[in-house]
């Protein structure tokens, strides 16, 4: 692919408004999964999180230990302007940062339009990182698209594909259409909860 996807390519997308899988809030299935968590203190990572409409709802609900990763310095710099209250106070941490070298352990990670932006050929890589950022015991919950796309930015695929993906290094316990997409994404989002392999 000749696309460099580094942090020029997504910090220009994100200062010229060339951000079409932005829907501008929290995803449906997402909020639903949120909902029914009980433990606020479980540590979260959102990698390539993006405008991370996830981690505002997450914090404004209590929830005091979350960490975002995003390889844009343009928006990093946002982020660590809009979550400045919660950085402040220590519940949420935003890190300029490629998610492949980062280092942590984390109960919880959220999937949430980060595979798609990755090269196709990065996905072995990002499977195994997913398992070693992972703490004993902890889960990889998202929403990943069930759909082909022409070229990508954003990259697709299928169900197949990806439990084949996965399976080196994770049990899936969900993965299943999302019941509860946004219009323009129905019928093409898959919901998943994924167990490590220990």
């Amino acid at each position: 692919m000749s696309t460099l996807l580094n942090d020029d390519y997504w910090s220009q997308r994100y200062e010229s408004g060339q951000t079409g899988w932005d829907i501008g809030y929290i995803s449906t299935p997402l909020k639903e999964y949120f909902d029914q968590l009980e433990d606020k203190s479980v540590s979260i990572l959102i990698p390539g999180c993006g405008n991370s409409y996830e981690a505002e709802y997450l914090l404004r609900h209590g929830f005091t230990d979350i960490t975002l990763i995003d390889i844009s310095a343009v928006l990093v710099e946002r982020l660590q302007e809009n979550l400045q209250f919660y950085i402040e106070n220590g519940t949420c941490h935003v890190i300029h940062q490629d998610f492949f070298f980062h280092q942590g352990q984390y109960d919880l990670i959220i999937e949430q339009t980060f595979l798609s932006a990755l090269d196709p050929s990065l996905r072995p890589r990002y499977v195994e990182q997913m398992y070693n950022l992972l703490k004993p015991g902890g889960k990889l919950v998202g929403v990943i698209f069930d759909f082909p796309f022409d070229g990508g930015p954003p990259f697709g695929g299928s169900k197949e594909e990806y439990l084949t993906m996965f399976k080196p290094y994770f049990r899936p316990v969900i993965f299943e259409r999302c019941t509860n997409s946004i219009p323009p994404r129905a019928g093409n989002e898959l919901f998943i909860r994924l167990d490590p392999k220990w």
